[in-house]
């Protein structure tokens, strides 16, 4: 009835399948629409000048952000642990997109130990460790002489390497990138908040917790993941020693977040696919609480009064210190960075999946 409509068809399939994949130098991974909204409006490039659709993702979030040249693009993963495996497998699937080539910066808020640092910090990670893939105990209930209710799979008890492993327990990243990254974030001035700087004044009287004192800064540390957002010194402690045991002791726990291993899973099986370079993924995560209370504070305290206290410097951050690294990478895009920096360290999973051993896990 509408022989025009047929024509109209046929010639955006024509159209489409014969349109190149978008083939980003960088690509942006947020998790939720204040991580990723901050880079919309800023000076250095516009992310909204085209959105590409792709199955598969967030019913929230389901287009990709790119330039006009689509150099730069931003994909916004939805929150923990299964909206962010899933979306960055389809993403990496899509045949929408070239991404053999592309770098993979996470950038996202995250809770920090006050051992470590402070609210406002923006850190780089080497590892990723999914602490809460153990059995657990509730903590009324566990034996009288267990420190923690959590225990790793296939122990029988706390500070044993786990028998059964699942695969994404442990991430290690390319090291000398993370070194650049770090570099490039350091000029950037970061923000700060008066709520920030009040909540940090309430760990001024504990030495242990100097680091919470102090103003936001760059740091190289590692990062805890699970669903479970947690807040007290008992389950802290807990899954910082579970960071060292999974690592063999490599890593420094810092921060903890929902997604980190669930996008590095889908980028290592990409990898594996000949889709993505998983030596090109950078981890930077911005403090935006505390994962442990001040002396004198509850843990609920700290849990439902401390989430917001420095959370509009986190936010700010992940752009300010982010550009930095975007713009470092396009920089030394033909100079260093089209080639890839070659690292010095294992890269990869804690089974090996891409081809080299790991100095963690059950074969190292």
């Amino acid at each position: 009835m509408f022989p025009h409509l047929w024509l109209f068809a046929l010639l955006a399939c024509i159209f489409l399948s014969e349109a190149k994949p978008v083939a980003p130098k960088i690509v942006l991974i947020n998790h939720y629409g204040d991580e990723g909204s901050i880079w919309y409006g800023i000076p250095e490039f516009d992310l909204l000048a085209q959105n590409v659709s792709v199955p598969g993702l967030s019913i929230r979030y389901p287009d990709v952000h790119c330039t006009a040249s689509g150099v730069v693009c931003q994909v916004i993963t939805d929150e923990g642990e299964i909206n962010a495996a899933s979306t960055i497998t389809a993403l990496v699937l899509s045949s929408l997109f070239d991404l053999r080539k592309s770098y993979f910066l996470l950038g996202g808020v995250a809770g920090i130990s006050p051992k470590a640092g402070t609210l406002g910090s923006v850190t780089f990670a080497r590892f990723s460790v999914q602490v809460a893939l153990q059995y657990e105990i509730d903590a009324r209930e566990r034996p009288e002489n267990f420190s923690t209710g959590y225990i790793p799979q296939g122990t029988t008890g706390a500070g044993q390497y786990p028998t059964h492993i699942y695969g994404t327990e442990v991430y290690e990243l390319n090291d000398a990138l993370r070194q650049r990254a770090i570099a490039f974030a350091q000029k950037a001035r970061l923000n700060d908040t008066a709520d920030a700087q009040a909540y940090r004044a309430l760990y001024a009287n504990a030495p242990d917790f100097a680091a919470a004192t102090a103003a936001p800064s760059i740091t190289g540390c590692d990062t805890a993941t699970s669903d479970v957002w947690w807040s007290g010194n008992l389950l802290a402690e807990a899954f910082e020693d579970t960071t060292k045991l999974f690592t063999n002791g490599s890593a420094a726990y810092c921060t903890t977040q929902q997604e980190a291993n669930a996008v590095l899973a889908a980028l290592v099986r990409g990898a594996v696919a000949g889709r993505v370079d998983f030596k090109r993924a950078i981890n930077m995560r911005t403090a935006s609480d505390f994962d442990r209370p001040a002396p004198g504070q509850t843990v609920a305290e700290n849990l439902f009064n401390g989430q917001s206290a420095g959370y509009s410097a986190s936010i700010a951050n992940i752009y300010l210190a982010g550009v930095q690294v975007v713009q470092g990478i396009l920089d030394g895009w033909d100079e260093t960075f089209a080639a890839g920096v070659q690292p010095q360290n294992y890269v990869g999973d804690i089974v090996g999946s891409l081809g080299s051993t790991p100095p963690f896990g059950p074969g190292s």
